[in-house]
């Protein structure tokens, strides 16, 4: 996959181009922070993920690294999508969340991102704090607008699998408590 260097610290697959840069530009404190953008043929449970690069952590924060992994194919209810043709409004989005994730991820020590890493797989509550908090965060950058459209893409497609939608309506901000979020911050 041919790969295209936005800057010295990004690094994008040339099919997600521009909805990564667009993503980006809600984040300029992000612009010297290394993110890798890479395709998996699959991330578990989610479309994707963001997360530090291991080794990274045993440096300073200045120096830690990122990788959001996102599926090259997402399969809903027998149906699957390929991410890169997906609207744009929907990917600005996801990759919005991702971003606020590294967000969240880049006030925190090593230590305490390897202790977030255990608690994201083993508590419920957990997982729906740090989701909140990474739709928070891409709200906050002005992001509303995208993330609305990729909660509406999900939540209002017929072809996307029940349990999927179940799981982002309990861990993830809901349309409403966003349009509260976009009111507060006015």
């Amino acid at each position: 996959m041919a790969l295209s260097y936005t800057n010295a610290q990004h690094t994008i697959p040339k099919s997600i181009e521009k909805e990564a840069r667009a993503a980006l530009d809600f984040y300029p404190e992000l612009e010297a922070t290394a993110i890798e953008f890479r395709f998996k043929k699959k991330t578990g449970k989610s479309t994707m993920q963001a997360q530090p690069i291991f080794w990274s952590l045993l440096k300073s924060k200045r120096k830690r690294k990122y990788v959001i992994r996102i599926s090259e194919k997402t399969k809903i209810t027998g149906k699957t999508y390929k991410t890169t043709e997906m609207d744009s409004d929907v990917l600005i989005g996801w990759f919005g969340h991702e971003l606020g994730h590294i967000m969240d991820y880049e006030k925190r020590s090593g230590i305490n991102l390897l202790w977030f890493g255990l608690k994201y797989s083993f508590s419920g509550k957990f997982i729906k704090k740090a989701e909140r908090a990474a739709d928070t965060y891409a709200v906050t950058a002005g992001m509303a607008e995208y993330i609305l459209k990729t909660k509406r893409f999900i939540l209002n497609n017929a072809d996307i699998d029940f349990s999927y939608k179940e799981r982002i309506q309990k861990y993830y901000l809901s349309p409403d408590e966003i349009m509260i979020l976009v009111k507060e911050s006015q």
